[in-house]
């Protein structure tokens, strides 16, 4: 990296022994950091979103909410450094990502650019998006969404959740139909239904935090699930895991003109 770059920039480890980690109600433990465009009651309010029920799988993270972090490869070096700027400019935003995890003394932490997302309905979703994966990865899937989501794929219902999720699932059934049934390849099945879960569960907590059009979450690379069956996956993740205190959970329906 340019010698200009390296300019007020921090090692995201120092940065987390500098910045005073809070816990909102829910138990999450989270960070602000240098020019991050944040005001205290929107990012509490975001964090606050979580509900008690996923928090609680949470203990060992710690996110950081920083105006940028970067990724840095230094010669000699067997891993990636994360550097964190305290604010943002054109040439750190050119070389920024969306998040880095760290590994620190204490905790496992996760550095969100906030000034790369742009807007609060991307910061949020970012925010969840790995708080969905980290789910999983701690928790793993409850076998009664496995079950739903199973059935829309073997149902071929329109569209997914995201890229992962619909290209897991195309794979998990493009075996041999010639018997009058799939033959299923388990592990892009198990894929697939890790991915469906941590979008659901992202999407669930957009849903309370922010007032949002699903058609947002549109991408070219796949065609978005079909309303009714993400209702469904949504309305089983709010019965599993209820929304705190203060939010609340709605599905409302567009007319067609």
């Amino acid at each position: 990296m340019a010698e200009g770059v390296q300019n007020g920039l921090m090692k995201a480890a120092q940065v987390a022994q500098e910045t005073v980690v809070r816990r909102a109600p829910n138990g999450v433990a989270y960070a602000a950091f240098g020019d991050n465009s944040l005001s205290d009651n929107d990012l509490e309010r975001m964090v606050q979103a979580v509900p008690t029920a996923i928090a609680a799988a949470l203990s060992r993270k710690a996110y950081y909410f920083v105006p940028l972090a970067i990724t840095e490869r230094r010669a000699g070096e067997s891993s990636d450094a994360t550097l964190v700027a305290a604010a943002y400019t054109t040439e750190l935003g050119d070389q920024a990502i969306c998040h880095r995890n760290v590994a620190l003394d204490n905790a496992d932490g996760v550095f969100i650019s906030t000034r790369l997302l742009g807007d609060r309905f991307a910061l949020a979703f970012e925010f969840f998006i790995n708080v969905g994966h980290a789910f999983v990865d701690i928790a793993g899937v409850p076998e009664i969404f496995e079950q739903l989501a199973w059935s829309h794929a073997l149902s071929d219902v329109r569209g997914e959740t995201s890229h992962d999720a619909w290209e897991a699932r195309q794979q998990s059934l493009a075996g041999d139909r010639s018997q009058g049934k799939p033959i299923v390849d388990e592990r892009a099945k198990t894929n697939f239904i890790s991915s469906a879960f941590s979008d659901a569960v992202a999407i669930y907590l957009l849903s309370l935090a922010i007032d949002f059009d699903y058609t947002e979450l549109r991408e070219r690379e796949y065609p978005l699930l079909a309303p009714q069956p993400l209702a469904d996956r949504l309305k089983l993740i709010a019965k599993l895991f209820p929304p705190n205190p203060g939010y609340e959970f709605a599905i409302k329906y567009r007319r067609r003109a």
